[in-house]
């Protein structure tokens, strides 16, 4: 007699206890995800932060929360994370359980692998009774973003035509005497600027000395970047990683010209993630801030072209106004593309081709020396 009067009040708390999980499971329980930081570098190793509270006085005996996450961040195995991978995205789950007026904080160890601009759309939130009879669940959005700055090719990696355009620099038919280096000083001579003079030098020596200035070559460079795999490509780009090698290029030359003092700017035929489908385009500047200027547009960037390279280039042609020294990064030559460059260098632009074949022997050889 007893057993069947337990067969009915077993039911009867089952179902009152799904009914009332099911019901206050997703009341006031908030969750948000974040990075402590708004963008890295390549390589870097951040942390993704979960957050979640309990704000009522029942429990939630279990809560998963599952998100697509793009394959450019990696995550560090974890208890209470599952992550199943894909070519693209791969699934990340974790799971919580919370006593009344409690609050988680959860922080996963991810490794940026790849360049881009990573956002953490929506989120899908699930939970239930203690013996998952009854289920509820609720999708937000949790708004967090994050910028990879691409990884810049370190100046003894760059490729040997960089080399050569290093030098040729120096004697450019437009060189100018440099206010701001000093090469030396010598001994003054009728005709010399009295501001020109080096009095600690003067002192010293006990004869009047004048500073001797040093050259420098115009100042502006333009780097043009080809992401198009060959010349009849469409907008695909299929050779994925000789393209971002070629983007990691672009940084490593940047930071080379803050170092210089150049004026710097470069221009791509591929577009922003938010902007219309046009060519990124930079004008040639300087200042403390025009690096990361440009790792910002690098990291946005998105690998789908908008227009071939020699169209960019012969409408940089009749853009480009001072003289300036132009890179072209690019994975292949044409009649077209010389055609454009023979277009720029007779609007008294100096033009140097950098092939990006010869820069990914030395990035593969050292991936595989640090044992990636």
């Amino acid at each position: 007699m007893a057993f069947y009067l337990l067969v009915p009040l077993v039911a009867i708390v089952l179902f009152v206890q799904g009914r009332l999980f099911r019901y206050a499971a997703m009341r006031r329980l908030t969750y948000a995800r974040s990075f402590p930081v708004r963008a890295c570098f390549e390589g870097d190793r951040i942390e993704m932060i979960e957050e979640i509270e309990n704000r009522k006085s029942i429990p939630v005996p279990w809560l998963r929360v599952e998100s697509l996450l793009p394959t450019g961040l990696k995550f560090r195995s974890q208890t209470n994370l599952d992550i199943s991978s894909g070519m693209l995205f791969q699934n990340h789950k974790s799971l919580f359980a919370l006593m009344p007026h409690t609050k988680i904080t959860r922080r996963h160890d991810v490794r940026a692998v790849r360049r881009g601009c990573y956002r953490l759309g929506s989120v899908t939130l699930t939970s239930g009774d203690l013996f998952g009879l009854a289920r509820t669940m609720r999708q937000q959005d949790v708004g967090a973003e994050l910028l990879v700055y691409p990884k810049p090719v370190p100046l003894d990696d760059m490729p040997d035509a960089f080399r050569s355009w290093q030098g040729e620099m120096v004697v450019r038919r437009w060189i100018v005497d440099d206010p701001f280096v000093v090469a030396g000083v010598r001994d003054y001579r009728p005709g010399d600027p009295l501001r020109g003079i080096n009095w600690k030098a003067t002192a010293r020596t006990g004869d009047l000395q004048v500073q001797v200035r040093d050259f420098t070559a115009d100042g502006r460079l333009m780097v043009y970047l080809n992401i198009e795999d060959h010349e009849l490509m469409w907008n695909t780009v299929n050779e994925v990683e000789r393209a971002e090698r070629g983007i990691a290029l672009v940084a490593g030359i940047a930071e080379y010209a803050a170092r210089q003092g150049l004026a710097f700017g470069f221009g791509v035929n591929a577009h922003d993630i938010d902007g219309p489908r046009i060519s990124i385009r930079m004008s040639p500047a300087s200042g403390a801030g025009r690096v990361m200027e440009v790792y910002e547009a690098l990291a946005r960037l998105v690998l789908a072209r908008t227009e071939s390279f020699a169209e960019l280039l012969e409408a940089e042609a009749g853009r480009l106004e001072d003289r300036t020294d132009i890179l072209l990064l690019t994975a292949y030559r044409s009649d077209k593309l010389d055609r454009a460059a023979e277009l720029l260098r007779s609007k008294g632009h100096a033009v140097t081709f950098l092939m990006l074949d010869e820069v990914l022997p030395k990035a593969n050889d050292r991936k595989a020396g640090e044992g990636e």
